[in-house]
């Protein structure tokens, strides 16, 4: 008789909120979840707090205060260095939404910001099968009416 291989499990966390300050609190709570090197696919349509959510890691990983976390919209990608455990941690938070295809996709170089001290968190990353093929993970977020968000985040073991 032979066994299976084991199948892959991912670990599923979820959240409910009811206001931006949440969002920023659910993104500190998540700081502590994601172990470099990881990248996640941040998926939501626009307005849901995808970058509010960037706003709460950043902050928890001491890599800049929430005012100073925007939208990389317009500049692809926002760079910023932490420490999570004492040591040093990139943060890279991604946008691709303005990016047609493939190839503009790799002129932002992302298999190099891929290092052991990255956390790479890529907007509208499910446009691509690059990226899904990389991705550790996913953080969808969903508006479930008014300012209330549903956070569901799947980090692949």
């Amino acid at each position: 008789m032979t066994s299976a291989a084991p199948v892959e499990e991912d670990r599923i966390h979820e959240f409910t909120t009811q206001s931006g300050a949440d969002t920023i609190e659910v993104g500190r709570k998540l700081a502590r979840l994601l172990t470099p090197p990881q990248l996640l696919i941040l998926r939501g349509d626009l307005g849901t707090g995808k970058t509010t959510l960037v706003k709460g890691i950043a902050q928890a990983l001491d890599a800049a205060e929430a005012d100073e976390v925007t939208s990389p919209t317009f500049t692809l990608l926002h760079e910023y260095d932490g420490t999570q455990d004492g040591r040093p941690v990139k943060l890279f938070h991604l946008d691709v939404y303005r990016l047609e295809g493939e190839r503009q996709l790799e002129t932002l170089g992302l298999d190099e910001l891929l290092t052991p001290d990255a956390l790479v968190l890529v907007e509208w990353g499910e446009k691509f099968k690059s990226i899904k093929k990389k991705a550790t993970g996913e953080i969808a977020i969903t508006s479930a009416g008014g300012d209330v968000r549903k956070i569901t985040v799947t980090l692949k073991e």
